[in-house]
């Protein structure tokens, strides 16, 4: 599992998809990682709903317990007070719901991310004009499929995806989970290979990261 952790400006950072939870074994190796930096993180960005990306959403929000959550609305059942009920579903299929403790009682969604709209228009705490701009240079890009909410991250200027579940390496997430559509997730992966640079860095939500999108088409 990849957590990004996503430097702006100064000392402020965004994490995507956090894991880290005591049933995993690894509840402070983020907070850890961040502490010894001296880094501050101003929001937990969800690229989908998934028990495994957002595992770590109650030991971020008591480390920092002012720092926003934000998801696409789809994949909002995900998390929140009654995850459980979502969340049961997928680790039933996997026969894994002894992880449930870990993905019951969420917390809620602060704003929700749609298409098109850039970080830096979300509901955020107070930040400077440089770490607003850094946060305005990561668009969200609606990429359904792997979940009805699935949403990846592009930095045009740097040219970087994170993609979450979306785009692997010579592979592409799954679709035979509660929600998923292998048509959907086609009809993505088309759009993000229409749109941007054959060169653009993909960083997905697990296994090998950091290739080039157009080893993918």
């Amino acid at each position: 599992m990849n957590s990004c952790v996503v430097h702006l400006d100064g000392s402020f950072v965004f994490i995507t998809d956090p894991a880290c939870c005591p049933e995993f074994g690894d509840e402070n190796i983020l907070t850890d990682f961040l502490d010894q930096r001296h880094l501050e993180p101003v929001a937990l960005i969800l690229t989908h709903g998934h028990f495994d990306h957002v595992s770590g959403l109650k030991t971020m929000k008591k480390r920092w317990p002012d720092i926003p959550v934000l998801i696409h609305k789809a994949d909002s059942s995900g998390i929140g007070h009654d995850s459980q009920i979502e969340q049961g579903k997928a680790l039933t299929y996997f026969g894994f719901r002894s992880f449930l403790p870990a993905c019951s009682d969420l917390p809620e969604a602060d704003d929700f991310l749609c298409d098109g709209k850039t970080l830096g228009m979300y509901k955020l705490n107070k930040l400077s004009p440089k770490t607003l701009a850094a946060l305005n240079k990561w668009n969200v890009i609606s990429t359904p499929g792997h979940t009805p909410g699935s949403v990846c991250l592009y930095n045009a200027d740097e040219k970087l995806l994170i993609a979450g579940d979306t785009v692997f390496y010579h592979s592409w997430g799954r679709t035979d989970m509660p929600g998923g559509s292998e048509s959907q997730i086609q009809d993505s992966l088309e759009g993000l290979y229409k749109k941007l640079p054959p060169d653009t860095l993909v960083y997905p939500g697990h296994e090998y990261y950091g290739f080039e999108l157009k080893e993918n088409y």
